[in-house]
């Protein structure tokens, strides 16, 4: 889809994806929903997963949680822009939506691992802003982890054994920051979409209008 034509010497804009990954825990998902609650321009590219629901979590909003045999039938359409398995489950961004709201200049947020960022940016790469979150200190993660209450002490101890694994890929990401608290991590991610917002190679029509500035 290509971006909607706009007035000749307006200036309009093609958007981008936010992707922000994090270990378990260390807070990329609250981030993502307290953003989405302040930025009415931003929307939440909605993954598909195998995963059974967690408490509270609602099909289609949080997820779409869909059967293993489905998630196959996507990988091999080519109907994700990136998939993973991640602690036993399959989890998948779907393409079509994507594309069509960075072509339309609508922003879309997402909270993905590094592999599945690594897949996007062989897809998107000029499309993408990638943010990575890290924990205070490890007691914090795991004190997160526990009192979350959504997985089992095993699943605890399996994603504490594999964070610094995850945190190892903080280098790859463009923005980095530490989740002290989180109000102060949302306003600094928001700061970081405005300055996206004003990227030159984003703005389509900027020289045409500058051109006709210069002329008078």
């Amino acid at each position: 889809m290509n971006a909607p034509e706009a007035p000749p010497g307006s200036v309009h804009r093609r958007g981008f994806l936010l992707v922000l990954s994090s270990p378990s825990g260390a807070g990329k998902t609250t981030i993502t929903r307290r953003l989405l609650e302040r930025d009415p321009d931003l929307s939440l590219s909605v993954s598909v997963t195998t995963r059974p629901p967690r408490p509270g979590e609602v099909d289609g909003q949080d997820y779409h949680f869909i059967d293993q045999h489905r998630f196959d039938a996507m990988v091999g359409g080519n109907e994700l822009l990136e998939h993973a398995i991640v602690f036993g489950h399959c989890y998948g961004t779907p393409r079509t939506p994507i594309e069509a709201a960075l072509a339309a200049g609508h922003d879309i947020v997402t909270d993905i691992d590094w592999q599945g960022t690594q897949q996007v940016a062989e897809k998107v790469p000029h499309d993408l802003v990638t943010i990575f979150v890290l924990p205070p200190s490890m007691a914090a993660l795991e004190a997160r982890l526990r009192t979350r209450a959504q997985d089992s002490a095993a699943v605890v101890t399996e994603r504490l054994g594999k964070s610094a694994e995850e945190m190892s890929h903080w280098s790859e990401y463009e923005y980095v920051i530490v989740n002290h608290d989180v109000d102060g991590s949302v306003a600094e991610v928001q700061a970081i979409v405005t300055a996206e917002r004003l990227r030159r190679i984003r703005q389509i029509g900027l020289a045409d209008f500058v051109n006709r500035l210069r002329g008078g």
